[in-house]
């Protein structure tokens, strides 16, 4: 079982930035492949970037790329998302999610991953 619990989430002016962290539990983080996703409500969840574990390789969302950065830490067992030039477009639930051992590749598809922190809210005021 691996407890995922995102935090750094509130409220910014557009433009501004946030960085949010995800914690998680689990002798085997540095593995993982970890995802970040958003959702609004009455939609499907949104990929917004992946990284796996091992060699680091990052992955985005068209609407994340040249402006959120995902980057983590193996020994703080941390995942982070740093989201610049913040739009309103981008106020929604924000949740991270973990997935361990992956036997296939689908770091943008929700339903692939395994654990899902219980979501920071991001709200972007114009």
């Amino acid at each position: 079982q691996v407890q995922l619990v995102e935090s750094g989430g509130g409220l910014v002016q557009a433009g501004g930035s946030l960085r949010l962290s995800c914690a998680a539990s689990g002798r085997a983080f540095s593995s993982y492949v970890m995802g970040w996703f958003r959702q609004a409500p009455g939609k499907e969840r949104e990929f917004v970037a992946a990284m796996s574990g091992s060699v680091s390789n990052r992955y985005y969302a068209d609407s994340a790329k040249g402006r959120f950065t995902i980057s983590r830490d193996n020994a703080k067992n941390t995942v982070y998302l740093q989201m610049n030039s913040l739009k309103p477009e981008d106020t929604d639930v924000y949740y991270c999610a973990a997935k361990v051992a992956p036997t296939t590749w689908r770091p943008g598809t929700w339903r692939w991953y395994d654990y899902w922190g219980q979501g920071t809210q991001v709200t972007v005021s114009s």
